[in-house]
């Protein structure tokens, strides 16, 4: 397993503002990429953007700003370096032999979050074969110590040897991983079967826009709920009765934009209870400034993933939290999200949306009942049509 940086190592963020892309999107990516580095007990620090049509094959960044960068490290000893972007194995051992520092890429850190989140043997396992996959390529980094004494007897084979050791060891743990999910995908399907023939109901939605929170206040459980990215790995499946109508509830892991491919592989069987559900309950928090690429972030995902065509609603949370600019009344250009009100923003969505849309606040319980109301509905629709001898009986 990857370690974690420790609490007191601090670190500078690197991206790239491409041709055509908004200067403000490369500071909220790295905005989240500064949300990560916290999550995982990191401190972020400055920040390096370099405008490029495409980052650079060799060094990401250009030769010049990576210079920059290394006199920024050593003059003021930074621990980490961070890209908001996957690096190649190439590309990291031409960057760590100009920066007297530690390198990751935004993959790494996350799969770095999963493993310190994983709690059960499903989610560990999950997890180690991400990152196991994610370091096969990227092997050769770990002798580069034997670059500096190339031509000394018995030292370039054994070093190369010693690289192919550590692949077939790889590889074989990989197959290994892969054999123990596909028993946990057996007994996870078997779950689901023995289910019986409740409607089953998925909260889906980008990392932290408070699913869990919803899990708590439909379920009236005490599922882990925190301020964090990736509180929840694991899916966990309530059962929940609204009046007399009662479905299987599930909580999923959270999405994010460029989430590593290893992770949307090895969470298959986490992935299926989204897959095999009858609705799926889009949380969105309305308060993120950037909430609407998120909404384009797990809709992507969900289709990835093969529920692009499922059942929806969409759920706004965190209304609480949403602010908005007062327009300047001689300021002729379009409004946008920023200076619209709510009840604007409702209107849009609403408009936008060819499925059920509600607003509300988790926290503060506001227009909880609506929401109730449209999920009573929504899985009564399915309940009737799919096994009406049941609901003839009065359940």
């Amino acid at each position: 397993m990857t370690e974690f940086p420790a609490p007191t190592e601090t670190s500078i963020l690197i991206g790239i503002t491409r041709s055509g892309e908004d200067p403000a999107t490369t500071q909220e990516h790295l905005d989240e990429l500064a949300f990560l580095i916290e999550t995982a007990g990191g401190i972020p620090g400055k920040r390096f953007i370099q405008n490029l049509e495409y980052p650079d094959p060799k060094t990401y960044v250009g030769s010049g700003k990576l210079i920059e960068i290394s006199n920024y490290i050593q003059e003021n000893e930074i621990d980490l370096a961070v890209f908001d972007d996957e690096l190649t194995p190439s590309q990291i051992r031409n960057i760590e032999k100009e920066l007297n520092c530690r390198i990751i890429d935004r993959n790494n850190l996350i799969l770095d979050i999963f493993a310190q989140r994983a709690q059960t043997a499903s989610a560990k396992t999950q997890v180690e074969l991400a990152q196991n996959e994610y370091l096969l390529p990227r092997l050769t980094r770990l002798w580069t110590h034997l670059e500096k004494q190339r031509g000394g007897i018995g030292m370039r084979g054994p070093g190369e040897q010693e690289i192919e050791t550590d692949r077939r060891i790889l590889r074989t743990r990989i197959k290994l991983l892969k054999l123990k999910l596909k028993e946990i995908d057996k007994q996870n399907a078997t779950q689901r079967k023995n289910r019986g023939k409740m409607v089953r109901v998925a909260l889906v939605g980008y990392t932290n826009v408070g699913k869990s929170t919803i899990m708590n206040m439909l379920s009236k459980s005490e599922v882990f709920a925190e301020d964090k990215l990736f509180a929840t790995l694991d899916t966990t499946v309530r059962k929940v009765v609204i009046e007399t109508q009662p479905f299987l509830l599930s909580d999923t892991v959270g999405f994010i934009r460029k989430l590593p491919h290893a992770l949307i592989e090895s969470f298959k069987s986490t992935l299926d209870e989204v897959r095999e559900s009858d609705i799926l309950i889009h949380v969105v928090d309305i308060s993120h400034p950037d909430h609407e690429e998120q909404i384009g972030v797990v809709k992507q995902t969900l289709a990835e993933i093969g529920a692009a065509d499922k059942q929806v609603i969409m759920l706004f949370n965190k209304i609480d939290a949403y602010h908005h600019e007062q327009k300047d009344p001689d300021d002729l250009t379009p409004p946008d999200d920023s200076n619209l009100t709510l009840d604007d923003l409702k209107k849009n969505w609403i408009a936008q949306e060819n499925t059920p849309s509600v607003f509300i606040s988790a926290v503060e319980k506001t227009n909880v009942e609506s929401f109730r109301n449209i999920l009573y509905q929504e899985v009564r629709k399915i309940q009737v049509t799919r096994w009406p001898e049941i609901v003839g009986r009065g359940t």
